[in-house]
Formats: C-alpha cells, sequence, structure tokens
C-alpha cells in the first residue's frame, strides 16, 4: 500500500497470530478486529467510545463523526511473536505497533484485560495514552513542549470506566509508580525545555515521563497553581521560549520542583469525573467476519503495518490463494488488490480490484487499490501521459465513495505534482481538507507546508510548518520543516519591514 505517513511508534504490548473466528466492532471512531466474544469485543469498543466522549466533554469538543476510513483500526491480537513478524523485526522488546495515518491510522494491541506486571502498564492503557496524541492533534496545530505533550497523554491515560458509565479522567499513573521510585530524576530546568532534555540521560531511561505525569496534574488541580497552566499555555502561544514561559507562569522553578515532590507523595490524589449523563455514544455494530475476511486477516494485517519489497513478494501467494478459494468476495479481492501492488504487479492490482468493484462498487478499498496501481503505472511511463486524466478520474470515483477519505484528495493532487502540471484550485483545496481529516498525519502536513510556500502563502506556511519544525518527538521531516520555517520567517519579517527613503 503506498503511504503518506513516516515510521511507526512502537509500543510494548503483547502480540498476537490471527486465529478462526474474527470479530468487527464498528463504531463512530473506530473499527476493532479480534477474535475475542462478542460480549468482551463490544465491551471494549464502548470503553473507546466513552473515553473519546469524555475528553471531548473535557474540550467542549461538538459531536463529530471521522469519515468511515478515517477511523481508528485496532487489531486485537494475542502474541508477542505474531506482532513482531507482523512488524518484520526480530526485536523482542516489539510487541505492537500504532500508525497516526491519513486514511489508515492503525494499532495492535493484545486482548484487553491482559494483566500487567505490578506498577506496569497494561495493553489499554498504552492505547489510551497514543489515542490521547491522536486526539489532541485535532484540538490545535500549535506546539508544546515535549513534558506538556507527554503529561497530556499520560493524564487522559490514566481512565476509570464506573460502571454507572461515568468516566474518570486523570487517575492515578500506577504504572510510572516504580519510575518515579527508581528511575534518574531530570532536572526541573532541562525537563521544561522544548524538547525536555531529550538523549541527555546517560542510561538512555529516565522518569521523564513520570515526571511530566505528576506536573501537568498538579497543575491541573493544585488550588495554589490555578491558571498556572493556562497562564503557560499564553505565554507559549504569545512566542515565549518554553523556559522562559515556565519561570513566568510558575514563578520559582526550584520552589516548583519541591511541590511537584511533596504532591508525588500525596496517598490521594484527585481526578476528574465526567456524570454519564453528559456521555453520549453512537451505535456500535459486531458482526461475524466472512470466512474469506477471517483468512485473509494476517495478510491484511501486514499489508497496513507496510512490507518491504521482499515481504510483498513473500505474502503474496498466500493472498493469491485465499483469493482463489474465496473469488465472489469484494473484501478479499481488494486485500489481493493490496497486495499484487504492494508487490509490484500494477496490472494485476488493477484486475482484483475490478473484479471486486464488480461485486460492490462501492468497495472503498478498491477504488484506492485501483487508483495507486494506475498512478504508479503512468509514472513508470507503461501507460501515455495521457493517461493522468484516468488515474484523477478513478480518484474521484472514490471520493464519490466517501467524500471524506483523505486518500483520494491526496492522490488527485499528486498526480499533479507528478506529471509537472500545475494543480488545479479544487485539487489544493482537496489537499488542505485531507491535513484537516488528518491532522495527525506529518507527511500530509510537510506535503501541505511544501505547496503554501510555493504559493507565497507564507504566514499559512509558517503555522503548518510549526508542528514539524518543533516537535517534542522528531522524524524524518524535522530538520527539512527548521530550515523551510526560518526561511519563511525571513521572508515574512522582509515584507513587514518598512521600506528605506
Amino acid at each position: 500500500m503506498r503511504r503518506l505517513a513516516a515510521g511507526c511508534l512502537t509500543l510494548l504490548l503483547l502480540g498476537s497470530n490471527a486465529s478462526a473466528d474474527w470479530l468487527e466492532a464498528s463504531s463512530d471512531h473506530f473499527v476493532i478486529y479480534g477474535d475475542q466474544s462478542e460480549k468482551a469485543l463490544r465491551g471494549f469498543a464502548e470503553r473507546l467510545e466513552r473515553f473519546h466522549a469524555a475528553m471531548a466533554y473535557v474540550f467542549r469538543r461538538p459531536p463529530a463523526r471521522p469519515s468511515a476510513s478515517n477511523r481508528v483500526t485496532i487489531y486485537v491480537v494475542s502474541t508477542q511473536a505474531a506482532v513482531r513478524d507482523l512488524a518484520g523485526s526480530s526485536d523482542r522488546a516489539l510487541a505492537g505497533v500504532y500508525l497516526p495515518r491519513a486514511g489508515a491510522a492503525i494499532a495492535v494491541i493484545p486482548r484487553p484485560g491482559v494483566a500487567a506486571a505490578q506498577y506496569g502498564m497494561s495493553p489499554e492503557t498504552i492505547l489510551f495514552h497514543e489515542y490521547a496524541h491522536h486526539f489532541m492533534a485535532g484540538l490545535t496545530a500549535r506546539t508544546f513542549p515535549r513534558w506538556f505533550v507527554e503529561g497530556f497523554a499520560e493524564f487522559f491515560a490514566g481512565v476509570k470506566f464506573r460502571a454507572d458509565g461515568g468516566v474518570g479522567l486523570g487517575a492515578p499513573a500506577t504504572h510510572r509508580f516504580a519510575e518515579l521510585a527508581y528511575a534518574p530524576e531530570v532536572p526541573i530546568r532541562r525537563m521544561l525545555e522544548f524538547d525536555g532534555g531529550a538523549g541527555t540521560s546517560r542510561s538512555g531511561y529516565d522518569a521523564f515521563y513520570g515526571q511530566s505525569w505528576v506536573l501537568f496534574h498538579y497543575l491541573q488541580f493544585a488550588p495554589e497553581r490555578a491558571g498556572q497552566l493556562v497562564q503557560y499555555q499564553q505565554r507559549l502561544a504569545a512566542g515565549e521560549p518554553a523556559l522562559d514561559a515556565a519561570r513566568g507562569a510558575f514563578g520559582d522553578l526550584d520552589r516548583l520542583e519541591t511541590d511537584m515532590e511533596s504532591y508525588q507523595r500525596r496517598r490521594k490524589i484527585s481526578y476528574l469525573l465526567i456524570d454519564p449523563r453528559a456521555l453520549t455514544i453512537g451505535p456500535i455494530t459486531i458482526r461475524e467476519l466472512r470466512p474469506g475476511e477471517t483468512a485473509m486477516m494476517p495478510t491484511r494485517m501486514r499489508s497496513r503495518a507496510g512490507v518491504t519489497p521482499e515481504q510483498a513478494a513473500n505474502l503474496l501467494p498466500e493472498a493469491r490463494k485465499i483469493a482463489a478459494q474465496h473469488p465472489d468476495d469484494p473484501a478479499v479481492l481488494a486485500a489481493l488488490a493490496e497486495a499484487e501492488f504492494d508487490a509490484g504487479d500494477e496490472d494485476a492490482a488493477i484486475a482484483a480490484a475490478d473484479r471486486a468493484l464488480v461485486i460492490d462498487p462501492q468497495q472503498i478499498d478498491a477504488h484506492i487499490q485501483k487508483g495507486y496501481a494506475l498512478f504508479s503505472k503512468v509514472e513508470k511511463g507503461t501507460l501515455p501521459a495521457e493517461s493522468w486524466k484516468d488515474v484523477r478520474s478513478q480518484f474521484v470515483r472514490a471520493n464519490k465513495v466517501e467524500n471524506d477519505h483523505p486518500v483520494p484528495l491526496v492522490q488527485y493532487y499528486l498526480s499533479y505534482l507528478v506529471q509537472g502540471a500545475p494543480p488545479t484550485k479544487a485539487a489544493v483545496d482537496g489537499l488542505e481538507w485531507a491535513m484537516v481529516l488528518a491532522p495527525f498525519d506529518v507527511s500530509l502536513r510537510w506535503l501541505v507546508a511544501q505547496r503554501m510556500v510555493s504559493e507565497n502563502r507564507l504566514k499559512d506556511a509558517a503555522q503548518t510548518l510549526k508542528p514539524l519544525a518543533y516537535s517534542p518527538h522528531p522524524g524524518e521531516f524535522t530538520d527539512q520543516a527548521r530550515k523551510m520555517l526560518q526561511d519563511v520567517e525571513a521572508r515574512i519579517g522582509e515584507a513587514q519591514s518598512p521600506s528605506p527613503d
């Protein structure tokens, strides 16, 4: 599958092989696949939706549903070896993945309820942490220091589900207690720098996450610190450096560190309790996967996680075998189209996609895979340049099936870029709308920023670049984004400088 996103964030989870009877739970914000009982899968989906609703309530977000394909897809599995196999890794510590991608955000976790070691992170806690990052990306495009980003995620990952339907947020992060007790402490001034002193620990491990949770929680609930977190955010928004903003909002930082240590030792702490009457979740539908879908599940998961050319070639025979056994299942044929495309056979991918679309003209994955294959053929020159119109027509058809799917919008724009033709206003508008739909996708954000710079929309470009340039988690675009942002801000400054007489 052609990817827009950058690398994966590894999670220390337990994983699994696909097994016989898989179910799908579909809700407003999640699609969950698992070989669990219907009761267990429905309960997991309900907890995830209540978690989302609780955060939406706290931040006064109006009810909204992402497009079907822009929901987070979660594969619930059960053995660590299978996850390593899925990720194509021999790292025994790797047991799960989270990939924040436009139209294809996925997570892999073990079955909820798998016991964690004492003070260890449960699979659900890690998923809640990562989904809090996902949610935060949709709240604002502003950039925040690393401690704030991780403290936010740790705070909301501390969730309690009450029997009456209420949700508690900010419960004690027991999984950080051992870290806070035994790991090297990060000095407060280093912690409050923008990057939080990343990479300065000699051991490679410190109490940064635990300390971030303590500080975020303390500032949320301590009466003597009321309003300081808001003031801190305002100072950051005004452009103050992170450490200066902290001094201005929190006062004496040595006193802050002492107060944090005292707060950490409290036997009881508060948390936010959201009344169940304030939480509304949509319907959750459960269906048993068809035999062909179940058989294709390992192939589908590997394809969605991303494959190398060698892995794609090894995966293809099994995908073809399953498709031959289930020739009338459109989801199986769409998965075959993806496997064929990943292995480099565009014609076979188009043929499989067309077979799926004859059976189900609304099969969005088949539309997407056919578009990718056509795009590749024209780009390679095996179809004439005039066929770019066919590529665009294919993604227009996909857009009509699912209007807010970000991938057709992005690929429609890219078809002009690769062709070397000026994109239409509709293409540019579609690209920028895709970023609104998937603000967590860094590759998409980089693409939008480049477009804005080319159109001399410098202020828009600067705002789009900042989350990349100043990300507390540097990625493949960080250095390029910082350089581009410096150039953009210099041009903005020159434009605002008075002209000499």
